[in-house]
């Protein structure tokens, strides 16, 4: 497993995820609006990018970047989370490490064709926006309810 993260890795990366998924939920609550830390941004492709009144595909916008920010700190962390090793990584681990990921991918899959087929319009898109993070917070959980669940976890 020569791409894991060191195990110490983990408890910083929880801490990461669970303060992402905090603001992420606080943030949802309040209509995703927020004017907390407006700032100028590189933006590729923004408004009007291919129409041929548009000076190019960069521009420099004004854009409040607390939802960039909560998503950051949630990939980072859920990827710390996910891929640094257990304190004992053994080819057991790395089985259920492997089926998780599968079961992530699939259950993922299958909750974004249940919603292409059932969800429209503008909740579509968000159903696409929250799809962004669902194949990590699955693998978290299968992933970590199986290790613990094992009779002779030691930790």
């Amino acid at each position: 497993m020569k791409y894991l993260l060191s195990n110490k890795f983990k408890k910083p990366g929880w801490v990461l995820f669970i303060i992402g998924i905090i603001f992420g939920i606080i943030l949802l609550i309040k209509d995703l609006e927020s004017n907390f830390i407006e700032t100028k941004v590189i933006s590729l492709f923004h408004n009007g990018a291919f129409s041929k009144t548009n000076n190019g595909i960069i521009s420099i916008i004004t854009n409040d970047i607390v939802d960039e920010l909560i998503t950051i700190i949630i990939i980072i962390g859920g990827l710390m989370v996910s891929f640094s090793k257990e304190k004992i990584e053994d080819e057991f681990i790395s089985k259920i490490r492997l089926d998780s990921l599968t079961w992530a991918i699939l259950v993922n899959y299958g909750i974004l064709l249940f919603a292409t087929i059932f969800i429209y319009d503008m909740q579509y898109f968000n159903v696409l926006i929250y799809n962004m993070f669902t194949p990590i917070l699955i693998f978290i959980l299968r992933f970590n309810y199986v290790v613990y669940k094992k009779p002779n976890h030691e930790e």
